[in-house]
């Protein structure tokens, strides 16, 4: 169990023994998602060879086992077969590449062009030589080395010179970090944004959260909440070689020598100062407010920082204006559901098969949104205990999403925290204006960064439990 403060239901085992339930099983112990399913009424874990209802696994067991397991009409289980071709570094890109190429054939350029959201790319070592072309067009310009089937940072580096790859390739200048003990075959060279958009001189990622619950149709939902990343040094292109400078992942930052846990997780993400945001938007100007922000960031010097995804929006939104930032979040809306197009074609869909994914975007000085990567299986480990408790909502809200109590009708547009973006089509909002819709995207009905009064809505949209009913 995690050493967080019990989130959610607190019935006992025993209480929920005697009913009908929902036996479950999970391959990720002493994780967030294993105290939400143990606190979720009803449900009932089952170990080893037991029979289940719903399986939490991870992509090692999903690839030894999925193809020999039976799974009746209501079974679940929370990966599709080939989820790589979206989180895989080196096909996630071969597949937006493709469904560019298709849409400039079949409708157009200006169509085309809405799949202009990752870094120029390529596949290592199989379009090496296209790299080169590309790399001797723009001399001294930075580029990243990324191993396509590894996470949490690990093997990632950054080079101006042709030298360096060479070198790499030989694993003659590798620091032990990067050798990791293997020797990494399959990697992508990517365009390294040079220009990320800097608050208090710092470089910040973005950690959104996409479910998809069927691919054909498309049926995928975006969730409210979500969190920005901080590096812990001040950004600067004259070292390419600090990682604590580049990387924002917090699997890297927690391993900097001055990093202080308790420092971090008390560092703007408190209920106490996020109800006294609201105070300020509502009571000081905007320079006042930007410097507030900035403070926080920059009480953190050196120690890596989260703020939660309505903080990064009301920052942006003070500092930039409310229609450039809808317009910032409507581009992102394009992203999430331009990469599952480029997919749903390939992935092979299952009626007992979800995906939660967690997207990595990264802005630049003009508000452009990219794409880095797409992740499988999201770190749901929390750096502090507001960040468990939003993971504990994601996951509970997931959970309420696949409904394996059967009590959703189908024709929700939104459960608890997460909003329907995409239905075999766009899903707009309910005070959409139909004469803004232009052929740059869609207006989708999505509120990320808004408020999430998931609670009540889930009190007006769900039946009770059945331990809940009365006889």
């Amino acid at each position: 169990m995690s050493k967080y403060k019990a989130y959610g239901y607190k019935g006992s085992y025993e209480e929920r023994e005697g009913r009908s339930c929902v036996r479950y099983k999970c391959g990720l112990p002493c994780n967030t998602i294993q105290d939400v399913l143990h606190q979720r009424p009803n449900w009932i874990e089952v170990k080893d060879d037991g029979e289940w209802d719903f399986n939490w696994c991870d992509v090692g067991w999903l690839r030894e086992n999925f193809d020999h397991t039976y799974m009746e009409e209501h079974v679940r289980i929370n990966h599709f077969r080939n989820h790589y071709e979206l989180t895989r570094k080196n096909l996630m890109v071969k597949n937006l590449k493709r469904y560019q190429k298709q849409l400039e054939r079949e409708v157009g350029r200006i169509e085309a062009s809405n799949c202009d959201f990752f870094p120029c790319t390529f596949a290592m070592p199989s379009e090496y030589h296209l790299f080169v072309e590309e790399f001797n067009r723009s001399p001294g310009n930075t580029w990243i080395m990324k191993p396509v089937g590894k996470s949490q940072g690990k093997g990632i580096f950054l080079f101006r010179k042709l030298k360096d790859i060479i070198e790499w390739k030989k694993d003659g200048s590798r620091s032990e970090e990067q050798k990791d003990g293997v020797q990494v075959k399959s990697y992508v060279a990517q365009r390294y944004i040079e220009n990320p958009y800097l608050i208090n001189g710092r470089k910040f990622d973005m950690r959104v959260y996409v479910l998809v619950t069927s691919y054909v149709p498309l049926k995928a939902w975006l969730y409210r909440d979500g969190f920005a990343r901080f590096s812990g040094i001040r950004f600067s292109l004259s070292s390419i070689d600090d990682k604590y400078m580049h990387l924002t992942n917090v699997s890297v930052q927690k391993t900097a020598p001055d990093y202080d846990h308790e420092k971090v997780c008390n560092s703007g993400t408190s209920k106490k100062k996020s109800s006294c945001y609201f105070y300020v938007l509502k009571h000081v100007c905007f320079k006042q407010l930007l410097s507030l922000y900035c403070c926080i960031v920059s009480s953190n010097d050196k120690q890596g920082c989260k703020w939660q995804m309505q903080q990064l929006r009301r920052y942006l939104t003070a500092k930039h204006g409310r229609e450039m930032v809808e317009t910032l979040f409507k581009e992102m809306d394009n992203i999430f559901v331009r990469s599952l197009q480029s997919v749903q074609k390939v992935i092979i869909n299952d009626k007992h098969c979800f995906e939660l994914y967690g997207y990595d975007i990264l802005l630049d000085q003009n508000l452009k949104p990219w794409l880095i990567e797409v992740n499988a299986s999201p770190s749901h480990t929390p750096s502090c205990q507001e960040d468990y408790e939003m993971k504990c909502r994601l996951l509970e809200d997931t959970l309420n999403v696949v409904d394996m109590e059967g009590r959703l009708t189908g024709k929700e547009k939104r459960v608890g925290g997460y909003d329907l973006m995409w239905n075999d089509g766009p899903v707009y909002r309910e005070d959409a204006n139909l004469q803004t819709f232009g052929s740059s995207g869609f207006t989708a009905n999505t509120h990320l960064g808004c408020v999430n009064d998931r609670e009540k809505q889930l009190r007006q949209l769900l039946k009770p439990f059945p331990c809940q009913r009365k006889a």
